[in-house]
């Protein structure tokens, strides 16, 4: 398949911000009707073109089979539907109690924020454009939704797809690289969702900044997995793998090294070793196998570059294919400062990390950025307890990884350096609606009478000077 994309021009960036202005002032998008019948259109699109987006991500990232249609296809199709079917419930305006002034009929309305731009990354092509897109129809919202050039072939399918099902005076999909995304940033949007790096998501924050635009980050980081001692390694390790082998290690919350009491660290490293050979029995860069590979040639060498300057022990794996095959690799005694500690790997390399117990392992996790989702491997309540009330991370999730963004009903998002702002089902619904609240007021009722109008007599203050007491301990 040809990698050739065609651009967007930069000169009709701005007409189609205009464009997409003009659509939302007329009113077109806010329908529950319109809204619905969009959303049901997005579901068909990846329905209706299953094998067209599998050939292009396949030939740009080679994700097995499986895993477009676990991670890419089906949750974007059926997330959706289920938008289309949940939009009375989401968009009803609420009615909160006013204690003593019932009369005055104070009302949240939901209503949509404007025109939104949606900057996706390479790394999920499909998931990661249209997931952020579903709460922006569901809102009412007309979207720019801007694909990675890296991922030329999918960017290339979804460019030509999207004015085949959605209507282009809302929905538009601009191609592009540095200088469109730039150009895009200088206009104003009403709200810009982001994916990616933490680099270009501080200069999406700037930008925005400038027009006052809020913004809804999700920048991934460092996601540390603690293991208790007393956990089965052979769950944790097959678990681990799990998350760490999907997309060859190229996801937001990749669980990117393991914090194990030093006593554990050889039986965890067996049992890690023992999983691979299951997962991957002819090796993980065999044709045949059922794992991804590097994205491109620049952050291949940006891996082995890792790999050559550890300190740490490599165990397993470490072979590599062309410019973008890289099997797991497991690397054991990696101590802080170490290069694969540097950043967010965002790849199959899996460092272990020796700690005295799980108090230090706590500890080591509160000296670095808030990572998207904090894994841990324990049966111990009151470890539970102990880990969620003395770390903090966008999520946090026991005994498993990657399982956190199957859960469509609960808010997916970062915290701190990992990002702000959520996703899945009503809370992508919520990134683009803001709430507003009306009061009206009956011209037969005072709001307070003897209070509102001057001249303001001394006895209302004095009133007023009695009713402000300290509250009883």
């Amino acid at each position: 398949m040809s990698t050739e994309l065609k651009y967007t021009p930069i000169d009709q960036l701005a007409k189609i911000h205009e464009t997409l202005n003009a659509t939302f002032r007329s009113g077109k998008t806010l329908p529950l009707h319109y809204r619905r019948q969009q959303l049901l259109q997005l579901s068909r699109l990846v329905a209706e073109n299953k094998d067209a987006i599998s050939t292009a991500v396949i030939a740009d990232l080679a994700k097995p089979q499986l895993e477009i249609l676990m991670t890419e296809l089906v949750p974007m199709a059926t997330r959706a539907a289920d938008a289309a079917k949940s939009l009375e419930e989401w968009t009803a305006p609420e009615k909160p109690a006013v204690a003593g002034h019932e009369s005055w009929n104070v009302t949240v309305n939901k209503v949509p924020k404007g025109v939104a731009l949606i900057i996706s990354p390479w790394n999920y092509p499909v998931h990661l454009t249209i997931s952020p897109l579903i709460g922006a129809i569901a809102a009412g919202c007309p979207a720019v939704i801007k694909p990675s050039e890296n991922t030329a072939n999918t960017s290339r399918v979804l460019a030509e797809l999207f004015p085949k099902y959605l209507d282009t005076s809302a929905y538009q999909l601009v191609n592009g690289g540095v200088p469109e995304t730039t150009e895009l940033l200088k206009l104003p949007w009403d709200h810009i969702f982001y994916t990616g790096n933490g680099t270009v998501g501080r200069i999406v924050a700037t930008a925005a900044a400038k027009h006052l635009t809020p913004i809804t980050l999700e920048l991934g980081g460092q996601c540390p997995v603690i293991v208790d001692p007393a956990y089965d390694m052979k769950i944790a390790a097959k678990r681990i793998l799990f998350g760490k082998g999907l997309n060859a290690g190229q996801i937001c919350n990749a669980p990117n090294h393991v914090l194990v009491p030093v006593e554990k660290q050889a039986e965890l490293v067996d049992a890690l070793k023992a999983t691979l050979k299951e997962f991957y029995p002819n090796g993980a860069l065999d044709k045949s196998s059922t794992y991804g590979r590097i994205i491109n040639p620049n952050h291949f060498r940006r891996i082995q570059g890792l790999l050559k300057r550890t300190q740490g022990e490599i165990v397993f794996g470490g072979a590599v294919e062309g410019e973008r095959g890289i099997e797991p690799t497991i690397v054991q005694n990696v101590k802080a400062g170490d290069s694969l500690l540097e950043d967010e790997i965002f790849g199959p390399i899996l460092p272990i990390v020796p700690v005295a117990n799980v108090d230090e392992a706590i500890e080591w996790v509160n000296r670095f950025p808030h990572a998207l989702t904090l894994y841990a491997f324990t049966e111990d309540e009151a470890l539970k307890k102990k880990i969620l009330a003395h770390t903090n991370s966008g999520g946090l999730t026991f005994n498993h990884t990657f399982m956190n963004l199957a859960a469509d009903e609960a808010p997916f998002g970062g915290h701190g350096a990992s990002g702000h702002g959520y996703q899945h089902g009503v809370y992508s619904y919520k990134t683009f609606t803001h709430l507003r609240t009306s009061l009206d007021m009956p011209s037969d009722v005072e709001a307070f009478p003897g209070f509102t109008y001057a001249p303001y007599a001394q006895g209302v203050v004095d009133y007023l000077s009695q009713a402000l007491e300290a509250p009883a301990s």
